[in-house]
């Protein structure tokens, strides 16, 4: 978490309360970055820089982590910080930039993050046993992002390319934070462990290194994109293959695709929710595709074999004589492919298609067969009601 961070109120960039829950907060975000999105207002650099700050926002706020130290960090500062043991601008890098997330545990870390944190600082510094700060690397936050696909393309797979706009490892310095031809430095201060211990009578305090920023780390020459944090704000477009039999509202996990790590550290992954389109002809039911043929009634009585569609061509549905509307027919392997390698069913429902109109021949002939029925003895109704 950088200083200018705690200029920003993330929750105002989402408009929701600070008291508000991680749903909320899920909501207001892909409603925002829906209509905010750099594809849908081209050449509109305000939204892009709204939607830059919205996605910095979720990034942070949808992590209860980096949302519970945001949190806590703004009201540390907010109320004067740590002061002797503060953080004056101007010294470790250049800028007058230092990182939050090395104060306070797992800031750029999220889930997985590096051991050490604010728990940990306040447990040393009234010697409780509290864990040392660390200067490993944090590992980066995941991101969450959002595709809509046809029915077919869920059911059968596909590769699709994805915009985002996110934190990721520094072009220049290559997540380093240094200028590139150097290298951070160990701290020689406190021996790269981020903190130092002194004592005050009886007690002894631990508190972070003021010449390194708890990092462990300094890095003499930062590189000029960055600012050393080795992270930079950049959109990019990765291909996702979507496995076939993908559901809607299923999220799909891409390892190593999220938000980079602090200086190098490995990044967190990518979430990405699928949001399936309606069929007008297949319907979904598990992994059985489902769908209505529509048949006469004389294709009822006497049976036919009609041709109907499938995901990968068209097949012949047997329809026995005698059989009742709205029955339906199981055709085996022609439904949505599984992960085993086999597929599920196709199942057809037969629903009669009644002429609106008739031309006198028809008409004629079917007041023959109306009559004819009689004759035989056939009662739709017979032992219905009561009848």
């Amino acid at each position: 978490m950088n200083r200018e961070w705690l200029e920003k109120d993330f929750y105002k960039d989402l408009g929701v309360s600070s008291g508000a829950s991680q749903d909320e907060i899920k909501k207001a975000y892909r409603k925002l970055a829906r209509d905010l999105h750099p594809d849908k207002n081209p050449g509109d650099s305000k939204a892009e820089e709204r939607f830059k700050a919205v996605s910095e926002a979720n990034a942070v706020l949808s992590d209860p982590e980096k949302r519970k130290e945001y949190d806590e960090a703004r009201k540390l500062f907010a109320g004067g910080g740590f002061g002797r043991g503060g953080f004056p601008p101007g010294g470790g890098f250049s800028g007058g930039e230092f990182n939050l997330g090395d104060i306070f545990g797992a800031g750029a870390g999220g889930a997985g993050g590096a051991d050490g944190g604010l728990g940990d600082l306040l447990g040393g510094l009234f010697n409780r046993g509290g864990t040392r700060a660390s200067s490993r690397p944090r590992r980066g936050s995941d991101v969450e992002t959002e595709t809509t696909l046809g029915f077919r393309e869920a059911a059968q797979g596909v590769t699709v390319p994805l915009r985002m706009t996110s934190p990721a490892a520094c072009t220049t310095c290559h997540g380093s934070g240094a200028k590139p031809g150097t290298s951070p430095r160990v701290c020689p201060h406190c021996n790269g462990t981020g903190v130092v211990s002194r004592n005050q009578g009886a007690f002894g305090f631990s508190e972070p290194c003021e010449d390194c920023r708890g990092t462990g780390s300094i890095i003499d020459d930062p590189c000029v994109d960055c600012r050393g944090s080795g992270i930079q704000n950049r959109t990019r477009t990765i291909t996702v293959r979507i496995p076939p039999g993908v559901r809607d509202g299923q999220r799909i996990r891409l390892a190593g695709q999220g938000e980079a790590g602090l200086r190098g550290a490995p990044p967190g992954d990518l979430y990405v929710t699928v949001h399936v389109s309606q069929d007008k002809v297949f319907g979904r039911n598990g992994d059985d595709l489902t769908l209505v043929l529509p048949v006469s009634y004389a294709e009822l009585v006497l049976g036919t074999t009609v041709s109907v569609p499938t995901l990968d061509g068209r097949v012949g549905v047997k329809v026995p004589p005698g059989t009742a509307d709205g029955r339906t027919l199981r055709v085996r392997g022609r439904g949505v492919p599984k992960r085993d390698g086999g597929a599920g069913d196709l199942l057809v429902t037969v629903k009669v298609a009644v002429p609106q109109k008739l031309d006198d021949d028809a008409t004629e002939a079917l007041r023959r067969y109306a009559e004819a029925e009689k004759t035989s003895g056939f009662d739709p109704r017979a032992g219905w009601a009561g009848a």
